[in-house]
């Protein structure tokens, strides 16, 4: 974001960048060294420790005491290409990860050339001008030039909750070690709580405050999800099923046949058969892949198990403003003692009666706004008023009163230039400024008319009051001016086009959206007419009303009512609590310092990356970078089809296994020669990890994905269901092999030749899992235009791959495969493509099952 700076308000000169950049490659980057980092050779030396690569070594060393030095090198050949895979695979997803964590760290506004320009946090350099509001994070070690009511929270330093006020000193330059009020330094790390400033930059990274004592700055927290436990679990399980297996199957092999070498060899490949080292590792890629997905789509993802909750999302509290509505506000009407002005584009001069409101209007406001409410204040006096008397750019601002959750009313006192006295102009809400002015109940029945019927046209009311002041002492409240009112402006933030059809999918997937805004009940109520919310059984319920009730009588009307105005940011946390006390998953977006408790309590908090606080963001698990309600929509559709192709993958996983620990078990139990060595493993590895790792998670969300109802949240991964059919389709695939390796052997084929037969059905066998598993709704037939590119290289590769080990000699030796006949080959793999078409039957005859599956 680039804007000119107003040098007559903001004269602080900040640094070229030319400046910068020479001072970033002089003194580094504005960042603290990050522990956990994972590079190249780490992610190797990972990948070396695993099970899987330790039982391949082992395998490879009992192959050179056997004598096959070839079986020997070619296993570790093997070896080298799937750790390359694995690393590959490891290493993308830490770029993924790196990259998600360079999008969420805090971002400064800084003046350079002359312009105000939003940059990342590491890239602030000593020298830089940081403009600094409430709600923002500090990125580095200042000191204040000029500030309003500024006031820190230093706790991350010092460990003292309360915030500390800050003042402007003289010949300032110096760091001092944080601590107590009235300091001109604020530190990196630290939160503005209160008020505005400008800061000039003085220490950054490991020379700030923070790098001196030590204390990174901690990225994601690892937090353990059901996803995660339930995972382990199966891993855990499955890792003790075959040792135990193995050990079995080493002692029978050694008793029968007095061959203990092979025996163990035999048993390490069972345990690799059996070993789950796919599923944490298709769990990571897909959650980090999935959060690089919907970051592409504006939606940033700061903790990646969010992921996963998406599809669960069963209630989405959402702003009014700026995210149902574009945030760009225009003033529409005026009204000053019942005469009403409708503002438009015919440039029809504004009458004298209503001067006097937007000139008090403006004196209500900053002088370079940022808020959308005072920029479009700003813009209608200089439409309207920039040939009067009633702009005034020579005033002084003398002192400024707040706006407070006890009154939302602010005040600004002027001093004029050819007066002794100081002018007082509030803004507020029209009943905070009819408490100002202290207004009769037939004033307020009066204004509350008025304020109705400009709120039903879907404006945002606000009053206008002035008044003046002698003396050098300020009163402590507003309330000690003596306030008269002028009359009410009402502005208005036209809906975003694509709100509507976004609400539409959102019911028809089972999603209630909520509106919460701070708005009257009848702007409240027309936004959601032309978006075409419904306002529910229960009405529209207002702040004054929900402070009124209790956590039960709250539990009971938010099951009823979509709509709730007048609210403040400290009533959003009552809402989502009692959402989630009624059993809902809530989604909350916030974009100020008061949302983070609302945002952090919320299953998924949703920070507006356009307009929020770096302090929302941070209690966030998702960023809203065009702060577009649409983009949560389709965030929401991207996590549910993650989850459906993430549970696909394991499903292939656990189907694709069955077949290999069966064929590494059975034909030794029936005193049949063994059909698999390690080096057959390794190759049916090199298929199952990029499918269920890229194929699969490149895949698109099948086409029902919106139309059905959220996932309840404690639904486990592997219900009775799918580990039913995922079990089917693991021994179908598992009887067609073992027929073709009986129906070879009991024919008089060779061992060899009947180990080539049994592997090239099983591997067509595979890639038909591969096939049908991509959809289990719409029929191979119907999915073939689904654009998936990963999957016909896998696919495509896994098969060449196959026909060169069948065909090119010194390979069949290393695989211990004698040649086979097209007429073989052609009749394997109808039977492996055989084992899989009864799905497509049941995709077909059992629909509404299928449709449950995935549910």
């Amino acid at each position: 974001m680039i804007n000119k700076i107003q040098t007559e308000t903001m004269p602080h000169a900040g640094l070229s960048h030319a400046e910068a950049l020479a001072r970033l490659k002089l003194e580094g980057a504005n960042e603290l060294p990050i522990t956990g980092k994972r590079n190249l050779f780490g992610i190797a030396l990972e990948v070396v420790r695993e099970p899987m690569f330790l039982l391949l070594v082992v395998a490879g060393g009992i192959y050179l005491l056997l004598g096959d030095v070839s079986d020997a090198l070619m296993l570790l050949g093997f070896v080298c290409v799937v750790m390359s895979i694995t690393i590959y695979q490891e290493y993308k997803t830490e770029r993924v990860l790196e990259a998600l964590r360079d999008l969420t760290s805090p971002r400064a506004l800084v003046i350079r050339d002359g312009l105000e320009q939003r940059i990342a946090g590491r890239e602030v350099v000593r020298g830089d001008v940081l403009i600094l509001s409430e709600g923002d994070r500090i990125s580095a070690d200042a000191v204040l030039l000029s500030c309003n009511h500024f006031a820190a929270d230093e706790s991350l330093l010092t460990g003292e909750s309360v915030a500390v006020r800050k003042l402007v000193q003289a010949n300032a330059d110096v760091m001092m070690p944080p601590g107590g009020d009235d300091l001109p330094f604020i530190y990196s790390g630290t939160l503005v709580v209160q008020g505005r400033g400008v800061a000039r930059v003085l220490a950054t990274g490991a020379r700030s405050e923070i790098g001196k004592i030590g204390k990174a700055l901690q990225g994601l927290n690892v937090e353990t999800t059901p996803l995660q436990q339930e995972i382990r679990r199966l891993v855990r399980n499955l890792a003790i099923l075959g040792v135990l297996l193995s050990v079995m199957l080493l002692v029978i092999y050694g008793i029968t046949r007095g061959d203990w070498l092979h025996g163990l060899l035999s048993g390490i490949t069972l345990a690799m058969s059996i070993l789950p080292e796919e599923y944490p590792v298709v769990l990571t890629v897909f959650m980090a892949m999935g959060a690089w997905r919907i970051a592409k789509h504006r939606v940033l993802t700061r903790r990646v198990h969010t992921v996963e909750a998406l599809g669960s999302a069963t209630v989405l509290c959402v702003d009014k403003t700026g995210t149902l509505t574009l945030n760009r506000m225009t003033v529409q009407q005026l009204m000053v003692k019942g005469a009403s002005f409708v503002t438009d584009n015919t440039h029809v001069p504004l009458p004298e009666t209503f001067h006097e409101l937007v000139e008090f209007c403006i004196l209500a406001s900053e002088t370079s706004p940022f808020d959308a409410m005072e920029k479009a204040i700003h813009e209608l006096g200089k439409n309207y008023l920039s040939d009067t008397e009633h702009l005034h750019s020579d005033w002084e601002l003398a002192h400024a009163y707040s706006l407070s959750p006890e009154l939302l009313a602010l005040s600004h006192a002027w001093k004029a230039q050819d007066r002794d006295e100081y002018i007082i102009a509030a803004k507020g809400a029209p009943e905070a400024i009819a408490d100002l002015c202290h207004f009769n109940q037939a004033q307020l029945d009066e204004l509350a008319a008025q304020v109705n019927g400009l709120a039903a046209q879907g404006m945002r009311v606000l009053g206008v009051a002035k008044a003046h002041h002698r003396g050098s002492v300020w009163p402590d409240i507003q309330h000690d001016f003596n306030f008269e009112f002028i009359g009410l402006i009402g502005l208005a933030d036209p809906v975003r086009s694509t709100v509507a059809p976004a609400l539409k999918e959102c019911h028809a997937a089972g999603i209630r959206v909520v509106m919460i805004t701070g708005d009257y009940p009848a702007t409240a109520a027309a936004i959601a007419s032309q978006i075409g919310l419904p306002v529910g059984s229960g009405g529209i319920i207002t702040g004054a009303e929900l402070s009124k009730m209790d956590d039960v009588t709250l539990c009971e009307h938010v099951r009823n009512s979509n709509i709730f105005a007048r609210m403040v940011p400290e009533q959003k946390l009552r809402l989502v609590n009692a959402l989630k006390a009624n059993g809902e998953v809530v989604a909350m977006t916030g974009d100020g310092v008061n949302d983070a408790p609302a945002l952090k309590a919320a299953h998924i908090g949703i920070a507006m990356g356009g307009r929020g606080t770096d302090v929302a963001r941070e209690a966030a698990s998702l960023v809203l970078l065009d702060d577009d309600f649409a983009s949560i929509v389709h965030a929401v559709r991207l996590g549910r089809g993650i989850f459906d192709n993430l549970r696909k993958a394991m499903a292939y996983i656990f189907a694709v296994h069955i077949p290999i620990v069966g064929l590494s078990l059975i034909p030794l139990l029936l005193g049949w020669p063994p059909v698999f060595a390690p080096v057959h493993i390794v190759f049916l590895e090199m298929i199952i990890n990029p499918a269920c790792s890229i194929a699969f998670e490149a895949e698109p969300a099948e086409h029902d994905v919106m139309r059905r109802p959220p996932r309840p949240p404690k639904e486990p991964l592997f219900g009775t269901r799918i580990l039913l059919i995922s079990l089917l389709q693991g021994v179908f695939v598992l009887l067609a092999t073992l027929l073709v390796l009986g129906y070879a052997l009991h024919n008089g084929a060779t061992e060899e030749t009947a180990r080539a037969l049994t592997f090239t059905t099983l591997v067509i066998g595979s890639l038909g899992l591969i096939l049908v598993n991509r959809s289990w709704l719409r029929s191979i037939l119907t999915i073939f235009d689904r654009r998936n590119p990963s999957f016909w290289w896998v696919n495509a590769g896994a098969f060449i791959f196959l026909i060169i080990t069948l065909t090119v000699p010194a390979l069949r030796e290393v695989f211990h495969f004698s040649p086979i006949t097209v007429k073989q080959f052609v009749l394997c793999a109808f039977v492996g493509l055989a084992s899989v078409a009864w799905f497509e039957g049941y995709k077909f005859f059992g629909h509404n099952s299928c449709i449950d599956t995935i549910r």
